[in-house]
């Protein structure tokens, strides 16, 4: 088992239903979106404070369960390298070398599921159709030059 898994792929890739599968194994999941929702935030994209809020949220979770012996699925885009790099630097005083697990899922799929969203919670905040194409225009897939790396498809 891996000790920290950094879910990476674009809004509507994958990465939850992933990561529930993971949790199925015995991880514990930390999700943007998840805590983005339970702070009461419902739109995409975030506030950079709101941003800025959630993520220190989760880098305090992961430090104290790393530290606890438990592994973490981090549920969030890391959709650039330097996203990527930060949560690196934070794992490297514990000796934990993240594993990303990159959802590579056809760009017309992801669409169609960022279409269909209704609010309805976490996993299912709608993404306006302008924005989902500057996510997936945006996006900087992992490359395995950056560490451990794992494509799942989506």
């Amino acid at each position: 088992m891996e000790q920290v898994v950094l879910m990476c792929g674009a809004a509507g890739s994958g990465k939850s239903t992933h990561a529930r599968r993971l949790a199925a194994e015995g991880y514990a999941v930390l999700s943007f979106d998840a805590e983005a929702w339970a702070r009461g935030y419902r739109s995409h994209p975030v506030t950079e404070d709101q941003r800025r809020a959630v993520q220190d949220a989760l880098r305090e979770q992961l430090v104290r369960l790393v530290a606890a012996g438990h592994p973490v699925v981090v549920d969030s885009s890391f959709w650039s390298r330097a996203a990527r790099d930060e949560y690196r630097a934070l794992l490297a005083p514990l000796g934990v070398e993240p594993v990303v697990h990159y959802l590579d899922t056809r760009r017309e799929v992801v669409l169609a599921r960022l279409a269909a969203r209704r609010g309805t919670g976490p996993d299912d905040v709608p993404v306006p159709p302008a924005r989902a194409l500057a996510y997936l225009d945006g996006f900087e897939p992992p490359t395995p030059e950056e560490g451990p790396l794992r494509v799942v498809a989506g």
